[in-house]
Formats: structure tokens, C-alpha cells, sequence
């Protein structure tokens, strides 16, 4: 028995410096694993100890490919899933696997978090604090012009503190994420809708339009099962994919919003679930709603581990043991190193040095030097930090308004 669950395990390959655990997940995107590191305790580590692996046959992996490519294009943000890099292992019979390091989410999923509580919901507390995370990815995401259009509790991953005892959500899953629809450019429909029924807002399964309100929208849906224990259209009879996606689009009802619950979380539930994406609060707006007030942000030098992307950081060099005697370096024992002569690995490095970019592969360790260029988003890190922490004056920012009164039908 213990032999076939390792034979299961490894079908896939381990990577150079971690190898293929237990099988926490599957989808129609492949399957994800635990990694652990082979050498834990090496000062040269890149990785953190446990990682989940993304993983599916390279054939067939464009969509763990694109959430690469999400994840790459907005940045590192503390409310969404973080990217290690990605490499390829061989499997059995000879076929190449694609595989995407991700943190690892100890906590499981919001599902879990839910199913914990026993079908009673989440207390106020910490929904709001759940809520608040989301809103933070959520704006982040929009920021850097993308909507996520399958956001749900199962793919909200809950990521521990070191030391606190709390766990913090993080959106992840970014495989079906778009590029949202510029103001000057003409809308194309999409032929199929993105995402799961259940959270789809009415615009998307009436007419496949999926916009960063549908975002706000399935934030709604979380936030009534994070109360509830229950899924957002809890019906009384069993409706299929396509009798639900009828309902919805019809645009006549939403989700009901509990009554046990306080006037401000509410008002936050109406700002979501406006029937018309012209009428949902945006995720900025969120941020100074008032259901979110009073909350305090937790130490952030309580944070694990600090780890790098390996296929971004350009402070990372994988060197031999001849090439470290050439330039210098300290030598290190066996246990201290986990890529042999025989194992060379390139990874893409990039440095901004007096002004240039170095861009490079560190194996080779030759360097093309180009002048850099500012390809940063609109909205800076700092900016996004500062949005978090500190009101921003009404003249630079959308504000929560203070009475807002949705139309009748709307």
C-alpha cells in the first residue's frame, strides 16, 4: 500500500531541490501536491520549506501557464497567493510535467474554514477580517488591471502567521483571470463565461460580460456563505448549471441577505449585490466602508519565511563548487548545497544597476545590458500600502459614500 501511494506521488517527477509530497487537490487543471525541500537547513535555500505544487502535463497546462503569467504581471502583494517560480520534471514514461510552486496555504481553504464552524457561519468578527483581506487582493488585482472572474471559497487559501495563531486570506487561482476592459476600447464579448455559476453575477451569465464588478459581486456571494454557512442561492429545490445561470441572469432577485447580522455588513452586502455592475461599490470604495472599520492589521514581521520568486530574483545565483572557488566565494559542505555539477539549472536574472538593467541567464554568466525602462503600474506598491493604511484625501480617491440608496429593479 505504502509503495503504491509513493509510486502515485512521484508519477510526476521531483524537482531539483524538492521533492513531490501528498496529493492535497485536483481539478480540470491538473493536480496539486505538497513539496518539501530536500535540504531544508541549506543557508543557499530558495524555497520555503513546504510549497504547493501546481502541476499537469505540459500538453495540457495553459491554464497553470497563464496563472504564471497573472501572477508575473501584478506583482507581489501580501492578500494574494505568491509564485516561487516553475520547472519542468520528467514523469513516467517519458511525458514533460509543467509545474507552478505556490505558497502553501496551512489552513486550507475558506471551504474549511466554513465547514469547521459545522453549517452555523463564521461570527461577525471574522468575517470582517476575512472580508477585509479579500477586498485588499481584490483591489490590488483590479489595480493592476486585471479581474480575477472566478473568485470563491474555494479559492480563497488560508496562509498562517508565524506566531500570531491567525491565518490570513489570500486569493489564489488566478488561471482564469482577464485583462479588464479599458474605458477607450470597444467591449468583445467572450464567447463563454468564466468561472462557477454559483458566484457568477447576473451581467456575466446573461450576457458572458465580466467586468472587475463581477468581482464585487462574487465577493458578495463569499461574504453571505462566510454568515451563513450555506451557499449564496441556497434554493429550496436542486437547479442544475443551467437552470441557476437562467436565474441569475434574469437579474430579478439576489442573494438574500441575512437578518441576523449588523446594519453595516448590510449596507456592505447591498454596495455588492446591486443588480447593475453600474451600481456596485468598487474594491476601493470597499476599503473605507464602514463594516470594515476598527479592525487592526496584524504585525507584519511575523511572516514566515522570506523567499523569492527563483525564476525573478536577480540576487539569485545557483553556482558550482568550481565556480564558487573562481569567484571567491566561502565553500560549503555537501549538506549546505543542493545542486550538483551535474544538476545545472539556469534561471532568469534580472538586476537594475547605475541606471541599466542587467538581464541575463546565471548559468552562463554572461549579461546583455539594456537601458531601463519604468514599467511599473500607475499605482506603486507604496501606493497600494499607503491606500491600505491611511484614508486618502476625497480629491485623489473614491470614497464609501455616506448614504447610498439603490434604486428600485437595479
Amino acid at each position: 500500500m505504502v509503495k503504491k501511494k509513493l509510486c502515485a506521488r512521484n508519477k510526476h517527477g521531483d524537482g531539483v531541490s524538492w521533492y513531490r509530497g501528498a496529493l492535497i487537490g485536483k481539478g480540470n487543471f491538473g493536480c496539486v501536491y505538497l513539496a518539501n525541500l530536500k535540504k531544508p537547513k541549506s543557508k543557499f535555500r530558495c524555497f520555503p520549506n513546504v510549497m504547493a505544487v501546481k502541476c499537469a502535463e505540459v500538453s495540457i497546462s495553459g491554464s497553470i501557464q497563464k496563472e504564471r503569467e497573472v501572477l508575473d504581471n501584478i506583482g507581489r502583494c501580501d492578500y494574494v497567493i505568491r509564485c516561487f517560480g516553475d520547472e519542468i520534471t520528467g514523469g513516467e514514461n517519458g511525458e514533460m510535467v509543467y509545474n507552478l510552486l505556490l505558497e502553501y496555504g496551512s489552513g486550507g481553504t475558506l471551504v474549511d474554514v466554513i465547514d469547521r464552524v459545522g453549517g452555523g457561519g463564521l461570527v461577525e468578527l471574522d468575517v470582517k477580517r476575512y472580508t477585509r483581506d479579500l477586498v485588499r487582493g481584490i483591489y490590488w488585482i483590479h489595480s493592476k488591471g486585471y479581474v480575477h472572474c472566478d473568485l470563491k471559497p474555494d479559492n480563497v487559501m488560508m496562509v498562517g502567521n508565524c506566531g500570531s495563531g491567525e491565518f490570513r486570506a489570500k486569493i489564489g487561482d488566478l488561471g482564469l483571470a482577464k485583462r479588464g476592459m479599458r474605458s477607450n476600447k470597444k467591449r468583445k464579448l467572450d464567447p463563454y463565461f468564466r468561472g462557477t455559476a454559483m458566484y457568477l453575477s447576473p451581467e456575466a451569465a446573461a450576457s458572458g460580460v465580466q467586468e472587475c464588478p463581477c468581482d464585487i459581486w462574487a465577493l458578495g456571494c463569499i461574504v453571505i456563505e462566510m454568515f451563513t454557512g450555506r451557499p449564496p442561492w441556497d434554493c429550496t429545490q436542486d437547479l442544475d448549471a443551467d437552470e441557476l445561470l437562467e436565474r441569475i441572469g434574469e437579474g430579478r432577485e439576489s442573494p438574500k441577505i441575512p437578518d441576523d447580522i449588523s446594519v453595516e455588513a448590510k449596507s456592505f452586502l447591498k454596495g455588492c449585490l446591486a443588480g447593475k455592475p453600474m451600481y456596485r461599490l468598487t474594491a476601493e470604495m470597499l476599503l473605507n466602508h464602514p463594516f470594515l472599520e476598527g479592525l487592526v492589521d496584524a504585525d507584519e514581521s511575523e511572516e514566515c519565511e522570506e523567499v523569492s520568486d527563483v525564476n525573478a530574483d536577480s540576487s539569485l545565483l545557483l553556482l558550482s563548487e568550481a565556480e564558487a572557488d573562481e569567484l571567491g566565494c566561502p565553500s560549503c559542505s555537501e549538506d549546505d548545497s543542493f545542486v550538483s555539477e551535474e544538476e545545472s539549472v539556469s534561471y532568469w536574472s534580472e538586476e537594475v544597476l547605475n541606471g541599466e538593467q542587467v538581464i541575463g541567464f546565471a548559468k552562463e554568466g554572461t549579461l546583455n545590458i539594456h537601458k531601463s525602462l519604468d514599467t511599473s503600474s500607475s499605482r506603486s506598491d507604496s501606493e497600494f500600502n499607503h491606500a491600505l493604511s491611511k484614508p486618502v484625501p476625497t480629491s485623489t480617491r473614491q470614497q464609501y459614500p455616506g448614504a447610498f440608496t439603490i434604486p428600485t429593479g437595479v
